[in-house]
């Protein structure tokens, strides 16, 4: 097995599980590319990427440039005289001058079996939807969007207590052995790309927070989904009066009412009961406004008069 010279680029936790992989292999990681470093927390200051801070505890050279379409970047990015780059959650578009310079070109990363769920958040897509099933591509890239010939697919069951955070943690793993795997028999001829086939792609929007607002309308079921999906981030809501209910987990009832959906039917230590649009959702994780996460016993010792049986809760803050 050849050792490869690998450029890799990425920045959220899921690269950062390949990237320690590779520096754990008998490749080369020669630079690693990542965001800019960003504000965060409350107190706004600057942090780096969990990829920045890996590389850095390696002693790795680390370029954060804001884009990849600066010729003097291009020039950079070309002195590593790479095999290989590899990618994984970057967040920058790689323009086809930057796909060619690589020897070998490059690879991604995709946290989907594609053609399903292309683009930015193909993990919480796919729980939302109620897939029961997800994986990794390894993908040879081209200028579209995920469009890229498959190297190698790995599966990966969904059940139906995982969380966006469970699944997200699940496929790092994945993705990090199976590119080690890609790369090891990418310079040997072993591998037979496979084209997609478009007519089966679906695409996976970026998460915004406005989606994560709950509709009492929906169908328990969805909605329990929904919650899954958004845990850890953006974190399904809803409204009590004026304040905003977090909601980290639940459980899809059979039972309907006809309470209005939105309803609180009854509390207790085990769950706190809500109709929906069809069946009934158990409240078993919450956050009130102002507080942290907590399970619905503690919920019920502290907070339990915020929220009686017949109180309603809803999609929109009450004036």
């Amino acid at each position: 097995m050849p050792s490869l010279r690998i450029i890799f680029a990425g920045t959220p936790d899921f690269a950062a599980s390949a990237l320690i992989a590779l520096i754990g292999s008998a490749h080369e990681v020669v630079a690693v590319y990542t965001q800019p470093d960003r504000p965060a927390g409350r107190g706004r200051k600057l942090r780096a990427s969990p990829v920045k801070e890996v590389a850095l505890e390696h002693k790795l050279p680390v370029l954060q440039p804001n884009n990849l379409k600066e010729a003097e970047t291009q020039d950079e990015l070309r002195s590593f005289n790479a095999d290989v780059m590899v990618v994984a959650a970057y967040g920058l578009i790689l323009p086809q001058v930057v796909l060619d310079i690589p020897r070998l070109g490059c690879l991604n990363i995709h946290a989907s079996l594609l053609p399903h769920w292309r683009g930015a958040a193909p993990i919480q897509r796919a729980i939302a939807a109620g897939d029961k099933e997800s994986g990794i591509t390894i993908m040879q890239m081209n200028a579209g969007l995920d469009t890229g010939d498959i190297l190698q697919l790995t599966s990966c069951p969904i059940t139906d207590k995982d969380s966006g955070g469970d699944l997200h943690d699940r496929l790092a793993e994945i993705g990090a052995k199976a590119i080690l795997e890609t790369l090891n028999n990418l310079d040997g001829g072993k591998l037979k790309p496979t084209m997609q086939n478009d007519s089966l792609a679906i695409y996976a929007h970026k998460l915004n927070k406005k989606e994560a607002i709950i509709n009492w309308q929906d169908s328990a079921k969805n909605i329990e989904r929904l919650i899954r999906a958004f845990n850890p981030w953006p974190v399904a809501f809803t409204y009590l009066n004026d304040k905003t209910l977090r909601i980290w987990q639940a459980q899809a009832l059979a039972e309907n009412s006809e309470l209005e959906a939105g309803t609180v039917i009854r509390c207790d230590k085990k769950g706190i009961d809500i109709s929906c649009g069809e069946g009934a959702l158990r409240l078993l994780k919450l956050q009130p406004s102002g507080s942290k996460a907590m399970d619905v016993a503690s919920f019920m010792n502290g907070h339990a008069k915020q929220l009686p049986v017949g109180s309603l809760l809803t999609s929109t803050p009450s004036v």
